[in-house]
């Protein structure tokens, strides 16, 4: 695709890590917190540190997912249900680094899955900063309100009950294991099960590009994703098991990322997500 095709969206106005020693095949298990009801709509934000209007859609999306948001997407009601009413990833593309700026979490990967989401969503142009509202609806602005009517309106579906094993075969590996039921239905289409490692708290002096100047800051940064399994023809009481391999990247801090897991159909809709930190140990 072209580039005049792509567009750093501007709307109206409105790093580095440290890595902490770890043994060859350390291992541990974790439980995550399953809502009794529906569970979070996950919003996934198109980003790059090459676009000048992305800051101020990664400040929002850091906010969304430390929930300052809470009470406001589930109404104020009192029965607003347990845990996190959204989840959040950020995919940063790297159609912009010819601008000047590298983005160094910027991937071809992600451009590839956001150009799915516009062909899917039936869109003219790949554009930065862009929300994905549980893979079904867009948003093209950094628009507080209009983004929290959007996940409240968001259809929602059970979070797997998985349990979460994480090995380290080698100091350069990561290897995460899960077990549960997925808690709904699943009919011979299929769903594909996603495990994501993201990770928070970056901080990048940005030299060049449209962003010189600024002292960038990213969370929920997607590093690494892959399909642990296609699922078919699934009760919502059986159990499903898989295991996703990542190679880590330099300074790997495990107190600084967690696990998203999420299951989508082949045009990239949403059914179910569920969310693990790592174990210090690990």
């Amino acid at each position: 695709m072209s580039r005049r095709l792509f567009a750093c969206f501007r709307g109206k106005k409105p790093s580095s890590s440290t890595s902490k020693p770890n043994s060859v095949n350390n291992s541990a298990a974790v439980s995550a917190e399953v809502p009794a009801g529906d569970g979070p709509v996950l919003v996934q934000l198109f980003s790059s540190q090459g676009c000048k209007t992305s800051p101020a859609a990664e400040m929002l999306m850091s906010r969304l997912g430390r929930g300052d948001f809470d009470a406001q997407i589930r109404g104020g009601g009192e029965d607003g249900g347990s845990g996190s009413p959204a989840m959040v990833l950020v995919f940063h593309v790297d159609y912009w680094d010819y601008k000047g700026w590298k983005d160094p979490y910027g991937s071809s990967q992600w451009t590839v899955r956001q150009k799915a989401y516009v062909e899917t969503l039936n869109l003219d142009t790949m554009f930065t900063p862009q929300l994905v509202v549980q893979g079904r609806s867009q948003l093209v602005e950094n628009e507080e309100e209009t983004l929290l009517k959007c996940i409240s309106e968001a259809p929602r579906f059970p979070s797997p009950a998985f349990r979460a094993s994480f090995q380290r075969p080698t100091s350069e590996t990561l290897q995460v294991s899960l077990t549960g039921a997925l808690r709904m239905k699943i009919d011979g289409n299929g769903l594909d099960i996603m495990v994501a490692l993201y990770e928070t708290g970056l901080v990048t002096d940005c030299e060049r590009g449209e962003n010189e100047g600024r002292m960038l800051s990213n969370d929920y940064v997607v590093r690494k994703m892959e399909k642990m399994c296609t699922v078919k023809d699934v009760t919502a009481k059986k159990s499903v098991s898989g295991t996703a391999h990542f190679t880590l990247w330099d300074g790997f801090n495990s107190s600084k990322c967690g696990v998203l897991v999420f299951l989508q159909n082949s045009s990239l809709h949403i059914f179910g997500t569920q969310s693990f930190k790592l174990p210090d140990e690990i």
